[in-house]
């Protein structure tokens, strides 16, 4: 069995770079695939996005506003099943739930009647629905029970070293889902948790660790968890390599920092509880040593590879796809089946937003009814002509009643009543300022008017307005016979343009076989004129191009000079906008333009800094 986590940086960008959601599954080649970072809201859900053949997915979403923070975050895990129904596979989970305090309404699963009594899940009394609500809020985590283990797909808040109020939501989060974590375990679960919590938790793990690195309130949380600080779980990568150097899951999107392998290992897999064996004698067991055969980084999903060419040669014109994480797999050995059980009902297969909403008996009965009245309006409206007192006659009364619409119920407070035709009637002249006639009439219209019709009308009035040279010359030779002989009030000019592309083709072709010696040199001049306009036209346009040429070039150049040069390699910098709080906001800035490496490095980016000559914008309201 292998699991596998992966902050893929938006699932829907992923989706696109591997053509489709089943080959981006096919290639991690897992049982169970947890996914970070997907940036879905439940409306952008479809079917493309979280439905796979051969999998079962669960997922959650950001339901908060706050901050901008709509189609942010986000989990989902993915499940490998052969059977969706009566399976007693393991990666088919016997129960899922989204989040992890059970406040949301879409929790599923086994939940005691403590639980569903207080909407908290169990050990997490001491805080208010409130807190846990919030802390839910961010669609981070995913729970699926495998029976065998619970697994937590977790995507852990980022604070800022001065952003107060996400470091005090960090705090809650982690502190709520430890107090989940212990409860689970003093039953007897085992726990596997996997996901990009954001935390590097040792100097090995960061390319840059600071003097205060290990001072870190969240780093020291992380230790406390461990085995070997007394702590219940096996940081399950470290358990297998515990002196492995530069092994990273995430670089700076921005910087390059991939080049040169400069990141920091914050995709984690986590381990808690016993072995699976039945022996006496457990000493020295535990699920890793006995059932994790192997856990490492899937380094082949990086964006950067070898061969690209280096940021300062050209490099930062090609397009790295891919996220800026890297999946991490662990493998199992010796798990057994479980009970036969079904797909939980959180799975995306039940989702309204994938399969659409269900319709209930009321609104099927209301829009029968809905259907009876616009039919015999329709009815009623095509009658008229024949119907000079404006009554229903027999042949729509027939029509109306002939619908083949079963009969509706007239009690009861879920539908309305089926109404005669009279009464339809006269409850459309009982509207506010309109009748049976008015919406007889509007109705007529309304089916006499033919789309491709309008269409073709605008046309021919777009192909009358925009007269050429030649056709004003025509106009002119006509316009001497434009009176009215007839007395009608229509002059034959006004005629003309009423009339459809048959008569202007007709009124076209007569002046072509016009042989006299006058409408020749008249057709000889148009043509000439026209030739004129369109060189005169040709000319113009190319003096505009090679002006606005050269003022671009110019632009390009003014800016070329302005740009300095690093101190470390003489090169042209880069120029950045500060997008942080605060009084430097908006306020631009150069960089060295080379990827970001160890200091020791000389092919590095060598740190130069300069700010640019324009003022900070201030936050834009």
């Amino acid at each position: 069995m292998k699991i596998v986590t992966y902050n893929v940086n938006g699932l829907r960008p992923r989706v696109s770079q591997f053509g489709s959601l089943s080959k981006l599954l096919h290639s991690l080649d897992a049982d169970i695939i947890c996914f970070q970072e997907t940036k879905l809201s439940r409306q952008d859900l479809t079917a493309d996005l979280v439905v796979a053949d051969g999998y079962e997915c669960f997922f959650s979403c950001t339901r908060t506003s706050d901050k901008g923070r709509i189609g942010y975050s986000g989990v989902a895990t993915f499940c490998r099943v052969k059977l969706a129904f009566s399976s007693s596979e393991v990666a088919l989970p016997l129960a899922a739930e989204e989040g992890f305090t059970g406040v949301l309404e879409t929790s599923k699963g086994s939940r005691s009647r403590e639980e569903k009594r207080s909407g908290k899940a169990e050990g997490l009394e001491e805080f208010t629905k409130e807190e846990l609500l919030k802390v839910d809020s961010e669609g981070r985590c995913v729970i699926t029970d495998h029976g065998h283990f619970v697994l937590f797909n977790i995507y852990g808040p980022r604070a800022q070293s001065d952003d107060v109020e996400r470091i005090q939501f960090k705090d809650t989060f982690f502190k709520v889902l430890q107090k989940r974590w212990d409860f689970l375990l003093h039953q007897g679960r085992r726990i596997f948790i996997v996901g990009d919590l954001n935390i590097a938790p040792a100097a090995i793990d960061s390319c840059n660790p600071r003097p205060d690195f290990e001072k870190n309130k969240f780093r020291r949380w992380f230790r406390s968890l461990l085995v070997k600080n007394g702590g219940d779980f096996f940081d399950v990568f470290r358990a297998k390599h515990p002196e492995r150097k530069e092994a990273y899951t995430h670089w700076p999107q921005n910087t390059g920092a991939e080049e040169f392998n400069y990141g920091s290992r914050i995709d984690h897999v986590l381990s808690a509880g016993s072995c699976l064996h039945e022996d006496d004698d457990q000493q020295g067991h535990n699920f890793v040593t006995c059932h994790v055969k192997e856990c490492d980084i899937m380094i082949q999903f990086k964006r950067w590879r070898p061969g690209n060419s280096p940021r300062w040669k050209g490099g930062r014109n090609i397009k790295l796809e891919g996220s800026d994480h890297v999946p991490v797999y662990m493998s199992l050995v010796e798990i057994p089946d479980i009970v036969q059980h079904s797909t939980p009902s959180l799975s995306a297969r039940y989702a309204p937003e994938v399969r659409g909403f269900q319709q209930t008996i009321e609104t099927m009965f209301k829009r029968q009814v809905v259907k009876q009245v616009d039919m015999y309006e329709a009815s009623s409206a095509f009658s008229e002509e024949n119907n000079t007192n404006g009554c229903c006659t027999e042949s729509v009364k027939r029509s109306y009643y002939d619908c083949n619409i079963p009969d509706l119920p007239l009690e009861g407070s879920f539908c309305a009543p089926v109404l005669e035709p009279e009464a339809i009637i006269q409850r459309i002249d009982e509207r506010p300022g309109g009748s049976s006639h008015g919406i007889t009439h509007m109705n007529t219209d309304r089916f006499n008017s033919i789309p491709g019709k309008e269409i073709r009308k605008k046309a021919r009035q777009s192909q009358l307005s925009q007269l050429s040279l030649k056709s004003f010359f025509q106009k002119s030779s006509r316009s001497a016979v434009s009176h009215d002989p007839s007395g009608t009030g229509i002059s034959l000019e006004q005629a003309d343009v009423s009339k459809s592309d048959h008569s202007l083709d007709e009124t076209i072709k007569d002046d072509q076989e016009s042989n006299s010696p006058g409408q020749s040199q008249l057709k000889e001049c148009a043509s000439t004129q026209d030739q004129v306009d369109l060189n005169a036209c040709c000319s113009s346009e190319s003096e505009k191009s090679n002006v606005a040429l050269l003022e671009w070039q110019r632009i390009r150049q003014l800016m070329q000079n302005s740009i300095p040069l690093c101190k470390g390699h003489h090169e042209p910098c880069v120029s950045r906008v500060v997008k942080k709080e605060g009084p430097n906001f908006g306020r631009r800035f150069y960089v060295c333009a080379r990827a970001e490496g160890p200091a020791s490095n000389p092919e590095t980016n060598c740190g130069y800094f300069k700010w640019a000559a324009s003022q900070p914008r201030g936050r834009q309201k």
